[in-house]
């Protein structure tokens, strides 16, 4: 892999120049990006896709500003290498590039999953959005990551007061976790679609439509049941560190979402209980 080259030049450089006025930036860069990734399934096979990159460090109040060309300098210096086990190396990357104490890089890309039907076992393609979070601070290199997970909740209380049916919607739970050793991606899917009323497929016959009905009217999950089902789960998951699981569910019957969030770092909480 190249390194960013500096190039001598006796063209001034006004963002390593003074600043007065003493306020120092939490967060300066670059925003949407994109930029080719390569990324390793749980099958086996190498997913290559395009992701979409925020890349910012913290300023120090003496400075007028960052240079905005090494973020993408850096980005191109990999080329095609950039995988999850090279990710947490080049945030690290950018912070001593850029001489900073802090620095984030977010990375957003498409990932598929193949599923068959539930009942004629049809095969297709469903996508997720997932993000990698890398840190770099005082406390050293972090990473997180965020799938958005698509699926089905119906509603427990229309189907309770209703003589026959129920409405139902499509949700979106997102699902941001730390671990301290490595998971799959689909590990962190298969949480929230255990949970949800039913998941989604790209593709069903009318069989799976059928047995998708069903299932979601035997399932019945508000959005509060849905965030504290995915947290039952998270607690007992030991690689798991920290979460955020959000759940937003598009209504059918309103011009309005329903959402909820459960925050948690049991990390924390391991601590208060040894006290």
């Amino acid at each position: 892999m190249n390194q960013p080259t500096t190039i001598a030049s006796n063209i001034p450089d006004t963002q390593g120049s003074e600043d007065t006025r003493r306020i120092a930036i939490d967060r300066v860069g670059i925003k949407d990006i994109k930029h080719p990734v390569v990324v390793r399934d749980r099958a086996g096979r190498e997913q290559h896709t395009v992701a979409s990159f925020n890349m910012m460090v913290g300023l120090p109040h003496k400075f007028k500003g960052t240079h905005m060309s090494r973020f993408v300098e850096i980005l191109n210096h990999h080329e095609f290498e950039i995988s999850v086990p090279t990710f947490e190396s080049m945030v690290e990357e950018m912070t001593n590039v850029l001489d900073a104490e802090f620095g984030r890089i977010e990375m957003t890309f498409p990932y598929f999953v193949q599923k068959s039907a539930p009942v004629s076992g049809v095969k297709s393609l469903l996508d997720y959005t997932v993000t990698f979070i890398g840190e770099v601070g005082p406390d050293g290199p972090t990473i997180s990551v965020k799938v958005v997970v698509p699926c089905t909740t119906l509603c427990p209380c229309s189907k309770n007061i209703s003589a026959y049916g129920a409405h139902n919607q499509r949700s979106h739970v997102t699902l941001e976790v730390k671990v301290n050793d490595f998971m799959w991606i689909e590990e962190l899917i298969d949480v929230v679609e255990q949970v949800a009323s039913c998941e989604l497929y790209g593709l069903l016959k009318r069989p799976d439509e059928k047995y998708v009905t069903e299932r979601a009217y035997d399932n019945p999950r508000f959005v509060e049941d849905m965030v504290r089902e995915v947290a039952l789960k998270l607690n007992s998951e030991d690689r798991v560190l920290s979460y955020t699981v959000e759940s937003e569910n598009f209504e059918s019957i309103h011009n309005h979402s329903a959402y909820a969030m459960i925050e948690r770092d049991k990390r924390t909480a391991r601590d208060a209980a040894e006290l």
